[in-house]
């Protein structure tokens, strides 16, 4: 028993709804298309989970956030891709993949072949268990990851009204949960390793604005320690949480987010791996050339970093998904992924955005007292990094494009001063008409350098003796 398809992506979330989009704009056909998800609804887009869906009033629920209305597109309901002739083959997992056969069985035993995959298989949430900790299972212990995981989440969440949650991690899924629970009037505490939150972007002097501005919505915060163990009642329901601190802390509801996993189990011995994820190139190609991955699972070239990189973020997994659909369809048109990276995230009523690399020295600017502040990041003398709060779009687009340019930086005070406008102005510079040629320097830093008249000079002398040289070489070869 088996099913045949031109293209196959294999995977369900945010990345297979955009990838599905511009399959169709480039004109695959019907029934040439299918979706496999082990989840049993359409792509929806995920960063709804841990902030509208978890409201007390007014929750976002499907069909509302389907893909790929996070890009102002049109949404994806299982009705639009029946409409497309695209098969969705849900509630399914595969159970192997066999790259160089070009085939998938699932585990109900089908096989389903196809020409190109696309593999959108993303991450799964790290558990408590593989750090030592049991505990996952008890019904009030929640991750989030999917809708199953979101659905657990809002169940417990009005179950225990003006209750104690303890979210343990500081990143994203932390944070943002934590502004959720706290809307919802409920008691809680963030505890996570590190000195500050968001670790792995914020500096500290960003990160005490929002832990201030979580502290006066109610949000408690434990750093410096983690969780070592649970209390149960009779009923197998955590009663409390156990630090190595040796501090005990209540709990009716325990949010965990301590990191994502890519899933690369599938493919292991058959592509090449590298930062965690599976390793492709500018066109989100693999190792095989009939497979590309995307989204979180894939790690490629960041031409910003001059690196291979793997970044666990929506926008990432949006725009990746359209490249490498673009390089299927269209091969000769289309380039080398040219992506800036980009997060944001929007609690209570903040919202900030970043772009770039957060290497180097932190140049702070703007005035915290009014919400409105940011910071760049100079590495080798160039801007690399920019991050904003309470900007407007002109602003976050200003800082989106001085960050791409990488200019060089050269007074660090003077850009502190400059703040805001240093982006502003660099973003309406008109840029030289010239040439460019792309170079790498020792620090893996990208640098554009504009191409003078005496280098197009000599290419064209270059060009006019090798011409003389083939022209000569054909006729010696004739008379042989």
């Amino acid at each position: 028993m088996g099913r045949a398809f031109v293209y196959v992506i294999l995977g369900g979330g945010v990345a297979a709804g955009y990838a599905a989009l511009e399959f169709t704009r480039k004109g695959v056909s019907p029934g040439e298309l299918c979706i496999i998800s082990e989840e049993p609804v359409a792509p929806y887009e995920r960063p709804a989970l841990s902030k509208g869906f978890l409201l007390p009033e007014s929750p976002a629920r499907l069909p509302s956030f389907h893909t790929c209305v996070g890009a102002n597109e049109e949404r994806l309901t299982p009705k639009w891709y029946k409409e497309h002739g695209i098969e969705l083959v849900l509630g399914t997992r595969v159970k192997s993949v066999d790259v160089r056969r070009k085939k998938l069985l699932t585990a109900t035993g089908e096989t389903i072949s196809y020409k190109i995959l696309l593999i959108a298989t993303g991450a799964r949430a790290l558990k408590l268990e593989e750090f030592g900790v049991d505990g996952s299972e008890a019904e009030n212990v929640c991750y989030l990851r999917d809708l199953a995981d979101a659905n657990g989440l809002v169940n417990v969440m009005q179950s225990c009204s003006s209750g104690n949650a303890v979210v343990i991690g500081g990143g994203y899924i932390g944070m943002e949960c934590a502004a959720s629970l706290a809307i919802n009037k409920i008691n809680v505490t963030l505890v996570f390793p590190e000195v500050h939150c968001m670790a792995r972007l914020f500096t500290p002097k960003i990160a005490s604005y929002y832990e201030e501005y979580y502290q006066s919505k109610g949000v408690k915060f434990v750093k410096g320690t983690v969780l070592t163990s649970f209390e149960f009642d009779s009923s197998g329901k955590v009663m409390a949480v156990n630090l190595r601190d040796g501090s005990q802390l209540p709990a009716d509801l325990v949010v965990v987010g301590i990191g994502i996993r890519p899933n690369t189990s599938l493919f292991e011995g058959q592509l090449t791996l590298e930062k965690g994820g599976i390793k492709v190139n500018g066109k989100m190609q693999t190792s095989n050339d009939s497979v590309y991955a995307v989204g979180d699972v894939a790690a490629f070239p960041v031409k910003l970093f001059g690196e291979t990189r793997r970044l666990e973020h929506v926008d990432s997994a949006r725009k990746s998904a359209k490249h490498a659909v673009a390089a299927i369809m269209e091969p000769k048109k289309s380039g080398e992924f040219d992506y800036l990276p980009f997060f944001y995230s929007r609690v209570f009523g903040l919202s900030w955005q970043f772009y770039g690399d957060n290497v180097g020295e932190a140049v702070h600017f703007g005035d915290y007292s009014s919400g409105t502040f940011g910071a760049y990041w100079i590495s080798k003398g160039h801007l690399v990094g920019s991050f904003l709060e309470g900007g407007t779009k002109e602003e976050y687009e200003a800082i989106a494009k001085a960050t791409s340019l990488k200019p060089p930086v050269e007074d660090l005070a003077e850009l502190g001063q400059q703040g805001l406008n240093f982006a502003l102005t660099i973003s309406k510079k008109p840029q030289p008409a010239l040439p460019i040629e792309v170079s790498r320097s020792t620090s893996g830093l990208v640098l554009e350098k504009p191409v003078y008249a005496w280098h197009a000079a000599a290419g064209l002398v270059l060009t006019a003796s090798i011409a003389g040289f083939a022209y000569w070489y054909g006729r010696r070869r004739r008379r042989w």
